[in-house]
């Protein structure tokens, strides 16, 4: 109950140490523990792919996110600066089925990483012929696939208007069809986001992931009951 406690409200550890008879150290050990435990549970990439493809889905959602974090000062710390956000933060991908419900967590990586550069990292496109499935995404996505036939590309971003080149009508449309298509991802990031560690993560950034991870599985555990 004390880890639910910070994982989800947020509750520092010397608060909840007073009130429990037992140190700080040990509120941080306990839950840096189950938080492993837990995210040792969380489905790698490709398996959560061809579980949706066995249930029978078609598309997944992609969508990137950025976690803030504390401001540290210093050189090593400005490649966590997201100038898309004007935050410091920490940035991850997160993978959902059709309806919104979270599959899959990237690992964090610092706040200026661009959606487009994380999903070629993860070999998305890869992951996504293989499990036979496409992917609805946002224009952060846009080039990340590029096949040589374009009845071969197997994720969707829309079209994005340039300073020379306005939308038609039928863009237009096809955009908003894609916007509501792609509406559930945000409700995944939303139940994820109820975890109020996340408001603003005060943990040292290289747990972050395995933190995350935790928090998909908690996620998934809620949405079953």
């Amino acid at each position: 109950m004390l880890v639910l406690a910070v994982l989800r409200h947020d509750q520092h550890a010397a608060d909840l140490a007073s009130g429990n008879d037992v140190s700080d150290t040990t509120i941080r050990r306990w839950t840096n523990e189950v938080v492993d435990l837990l995210a040792a549970k969380a489905p790698r990439l490709d398996r959560a792919l061809k579980k949706i493809a066995r249930r029978g889905g078609e598309v997944v959602l992609i969508d990137g996110t950025l976690i803030p974090t504390r401001r540290r000062t210093g050189q090593a710390n400005r490649h966590n600066y997201s100038g898309k956000h004007h935050r410091h933060g920490l940035h991850f991908l997160a993978l959902t089925d059709e309806n919104g419900r979270l599959a899959w967590i990237s690992a964090a990586r610092p706040g200026r990483t661009h959606d487009a550069t994380a999903a070629r990292h993860d070999h998305i496109v890869d992951h996504l012929k293989a499990a036979g499935l496409g992917a609805l995404a946002d224009l952060g996505f846009l080039g990340v696939d590029k096949p040589a036939d374009p009845d071969d590309l197997v994720i969707i971003t829309g079209y994005k208007a340039t300073r020379y080149r306005k939308l038609t009508t039928g863009q237009k449309t096809a955009n908003k069809i894609l916007a509501a298509g792609r509406a559930p991802v945000e409700h995944g990031f939303a139940h994820l986001k109820n975890w109020r560690i996340l408001t603003k993560l005060r943990t040292n950034p290289a747990r972050a992931t395995n933190l995350l991870r935790a928090l998909l599985v908690l996620t998934n555990v809620e949405a079953d009951r």
